[in-house]
């Protein structure tokens, strides 16, 4: 059986924000520093990332707006695109790196070199527009490891589920036209960025092929399972993907101060269970995962530790 493989580089951790912002570096080395102590990190495939090619990055986002980012960068200090989102002199080469680990990870799986694979990445993506960053994200690494997808290995649908609790606003941009990508967000209703709405279903050739289930406060494991069986999987069963990606935000957690749903640990390991039957059903088990939100030290770890452990298809620990 093949290996999971986990995605990871330094230069992640260059990418600053400033002490009191949530999303900071201290997110990346507690995950691995927990899934040492779990017993997990031997067991994983550890490939070695590379920055993701240009025309991969402009694929999704325009070259004025890679190059600002670039330029905001080389001034050395801290800089702030928009309310929420802040970018340092290290946040350039840092999101590229996580483009590039999202990349990595895909050829490893094509490649058969791996059976699926986790990237443990930031700058998260999902809110990245193709001309503006926001909501903690500058370049969207799962939109550009699913053109990536198309252009390098010739695969002509993709399915990119997000159970991250904000929408992926940018994500379902990215795609709002276009019928080769099935994108699936469940979120929290109400949170930033207050888009995700049922009614939103894609537009022209692109209609039907964005499905948002907006969660109530509150929302439980049982919720979030009865939504993929009822709503997730119909819609898998009509597009059949040829690949299977993961926005996977573990800010759904009940321990988690950015939003007010109570999954568990344990429900992000059933959703994990639910997509990787789907992509053995559909697309020869190639299912890539990668990280966006989680913001509760204890939460985050506690979830990417039982995601991680139901990709390597190891039981819970008793």
């Amino acid at each position: 059986m093949l290996k999971t493989a986990f995605l990871y580089d330094p230069a992640f951790l260059k990418h600053q924000t400033g002490w009191a912002h949530p999303e900071k570096r201290r997110r990346l080395t507690a995950i691995i520093e927990h899934l040492k102590t779990a017993g997990l990190w031997d067991l994983l495939l550890h490939p070695h990332v590379r920055p993701a090619p240009m025309e991969a990055i402009t694929a999704v986002h325009t070259p004025e707006y890679v190059d600002r980012i670039r330029l905001d960068c080389a001034t050395g200090k801290l800089f702030k695109p928009d309310e929420e989102t802040v970018g340092s002199p290290g946040t350039y080469d840092a999101a590229r790196m996580a483009a590039g680990a999202v990349l990595t990870a895909l050829e490893a799986v094509m490649q058969g070199k791996a059976g699926n694979a986790f990237c443990a990445v930031r700058p998260p993506g999902h809110h990245a527009l193709p001309d503006q960053a926001m909501g903690f994200c500058f370049f969207n690494n799962a939109a550009i490891g699913a053109r990536y997808l198309q252009r390098e290995f010739g695969l002509h649908k993709i399915a990119i589920i997000d159970w991250d609790i904000h929408h992926g606003n940018g994500t379902q941009q990215a795609f709002y036209n276009d019928p080769s990508v099935f994108y699936f967000s469940i979120h929290q209703e109400g949170l930033y960025p207050q888009s995700g709405r049922s009614t939103e279903t894609g537009e022209g050739p692109g209609r039907g092929f964005t499905l948002n289930v907006p969660m109530p406060t509150g929302a439980s494991d049982s919720d979030y399972q009865k939504a993929f069986l009822t709503l997730l999987d119909p819609a898998m069963a009509r597009f059949r993907p040829e690949f299977i990606l993961v926005s996977a935000g573990f800010d759904g957690h009940r321990d988690d101060n950015l939003s007010s749903a109570a999954l568990t640990e344990k429900g992000f390991a059933e959703l994990t269970r639910h997509v990787m039957k789907l992509a053995n059903q559909y697309c020869g088990g190639r299912l890539v995962s990668v990280l966006e939100g989680g913001y509760s030290l204890s939460g985050l770890t506690a979830s990417v530790e039982a995601h991680v452990r139901t990709l390597l298809n190891l039981p819970a620990p008793s």
